[in-house]
């Protein structure tokens, strides 16, 4: 593995500069993009991430509104009026199918515009990480993983699966030369790695999900390698590029 990497704790730490010429992989396992994973493997057509509800406003109105929905959440919770929240389980078949979704959060839509003018713009999380990792492992150039974090502040969930990622592409084996972001996350999955349930149960934004009545959507999101699902950013929309 020759490729280096870095890690971001927060969407709040992402600059553009930083970003351009250098593959992405957005992480917020707790929710966003563990919801975008799932609603493209259900068969929403792509997904379209937005920084705020008048962005989101501006694109539904160019739509017909037989083709889209608005989603996503605030704080945790489904915004009024949109159709839909930030759950997993909200996005079935049935009612996603063929639909362009608007998806407006708190921390992962946000990281995902930061990072749009990236070469490439990946979204990771345990569900589909040996499917991100095989797509790292082909990658030229610089990679960074970043993590959405809630708020500007570190998540503990999000850290993990980038120590994992990491640990995957390495074969175990750190490089010296590696960045403090990358050396923290890698110390964190070491220790946790085979604890993923847990560590993630146990995080700070887990907890505020399950006093929302939000834990199994906290057990779904701690499962791995459940779907080979790709999402990628092409022109602002996400796709599956394995679809």
């Amino acid at each position: 593995m020759t490729q280096k990497i870095d890690v971001y704790s927060s969407a709040l730490s992402l600059l553009e500069e930083d970003l351009r010429g250098k593959t992405v992989v957005v992480i917020d396992v707790l929710r966003a993009s563990s919801t975008i994973i799932t609603a493209l493997q259900n068969g929403a057509k792509e997904i379209i991430p937005v920084e705020d509800m008048s962005a989101a406003g501006r694109i539904a109105q160019n739509l017909d509104a037989s083709r889209y929905l608005l989603c996503g959440e605030k704080d945790g919770e489904k915004i009024d009026g949109y159709h839909l929240g930030n759950s997993p389980f909200e996005y079935d078949e049935d009612v996603i199918k063929g639909k362009t979704l608007i998806f407006n959060t708190t921390n992962g839509t946000k990281a995902i515009v930061k990072s749009q003018h990236a070469k490439k713009v990946i979204i990771g999380s345990f569900l589909n990480m040996d499917t991100v990792v095989n797509e790292l492992k082909e990658a030229q150039g610089e990679i960074i993983l970043a993590c959405a974090g809630w708020k500007s502040r570190l998540s503990l969930e999000d850290s993990l699966c980038a120590g994992l990622i990491i640990r995957k592409l390495t074969d175990g084996k750190l490089p010296e030369d590696s960045r403090d972001g990358a050396k923290l996350a890698f110390v964190l999955s070491e220790k946790y790695e085979n604890d993923i349930v847990t560590v993630v149960s146990g995080s700070n934004h887990a907890m505020r999900l399950k006093s929302l009545g939000f834990e199994e959507d906290v057990l779904y999101c701690s499962k791995l390698n459940v779907t080979n699902v790709l999402p990628v950013l092409k022109e602002g929309t996400l796709i599956n590029e394995n679809g």
